[in-house]
């Protein structure tokens, strides 16, 4: 038999529960490394800003990136080292062995897995095992610029479930694969294009939800979900989890589905300038709370944090947004959401 922590991916008591007691609370999520630290501080900062209602923001980085991201553990944040979610088995390669900035994880078990999958694992991971029913989990290139109450989203039985439907087509050349590998890891059969997606920023899941999800990936596979996960290499977290919710009633009742999502997010490669940040904050509706610069498009962050200091005024101030959408999906079926 398994170690406990092998099978599960984690220690059991990792992530500590609130001072308050509360486990209906809900909790912040956000995996980074020394790369985004300053992208992670202005995620911060908007937090302790803008954000109410949860209880723990947990800021999960490697072991090596502790001490850079020391300073951010204090109050309602806490900085956790992901060996202490990650199976023992699965190690990270020396600093000199990666391409640019991107590191590698290594294990006996499957071929070396980047950064970015181990990421996903300690999203699974920390969802799995947090005192809080609830998770948001939220990346470091997200900033909020309007006030957003987490508090109504706490209850685990009504947990937002974004979901784009028939938005992928088979010939996406990322998604597509994504959601061949979730079929195959949930013993979902051949899916059919187009296909659901359910990848954002701002992305809720519940505890029970999550831990179906490795259950179910653990009875399919007869592996450990962090080692089916690093065999399986074309992973999305969000797709596993959106397909294992829709696929089963149970789980599926626990969810309000929606197309509507609180951030705003810019996905392309090309660097913003000024204006063009400017227009794309001038587009938010009024159920945007937080905006999300991917990384890959070099946009500077200084140039991020000015624009959102010079449009921080009257015009975001004071908005209560994003209002859930209910609407019924049947188990197994293609979602129909409302816009």
């Amino acid at each position: 038999m398994r170690r406990k922590h092998e099978r599960d991916g984690r220690p059991a008591a990792a992530v500590a529960p609130t001072k308050s007691g509360d486990m209906s609370a809900i909790s912040l999520i956000t995996p980074s490394y020394r790369y985004d630290r300053e992208r992670c501080e202005l995620l911060c900062e908007s937090v302790d800003r803008f954000v109410s209602g949860f209880a723990r923001h947990y800021l999960v980085v490697a072991d090596h990136d502790v001490p850079l991201f020391a300073a951010f553990n204090r109050g309602r944040r806490e900085v956790i080292a992901a060996s202490t979610l990650l199976p023992s088995w699965l190690k990270p390669m020396p600093s000199f062995v990666q391409r640019g900035r991107r590191r590698y994880w290594w294990s006996l078990r499957a071929r070396p897995v980047s950064g970015w999958h181990v990421q996903q694992f300690v999203k699974i991971a920390a969802a799995r095992m947090a005192a809080e029913e609830v998770v948001c989990l939220v990346d470091s290139d997200v900033v909020f610029f309007r006030p957003f109450d987490l508090g109504p989203f706490s209850d685990p039985g009504r947990t937002p479930l974004y979901i784009r439907a028939g938005e992928v087509a088979a010939t996406a050349p990322m998604h597509a694969t994504w959601i061949q590998t979730t079929h195959r890891l949930l013993g979902l059969g051949t899916p059919s294009f187009p296909a659901d997606d359910f990848i954002g920023h701002v992305i809720f899941w519940n505890r029970e939800s999550v831990r179906a999800m490795t259950d179910r990936i653990e009875a399919v596979t007869s592996r450990s979900w962090p080692e089916a996960l690093c065999r399986a290499h074309a992973v999305s977290e969000y797709m596993l989890y959106g397909y294992r919710v829709c696929n089963d009633a149970s789980l599926l009742s626990q969810h309000i589905c929606t197309g509507e999502t609180p951030c705003l997010s810019y996905w392309d490669t090309e660097p913003l300038t000024d204006p063009a940040l400017e227009r794309l904050l001038g587009s938010a509706a009024e159920r945007h709370a937080a905006i999300s610069v991917q990384s890959i498009s070099n946009t500077p962050l200084a140039r991020v944090r000015a624009v959102l200091d010079r449009l921080k005024g009257a015009e975001f101030a004071g908005i209560q947004p994003w209002a859930r959408i209910p609407q019924k999906v049947g188990a197994g079926e293609t979602a129909t959401v409302l816009s």
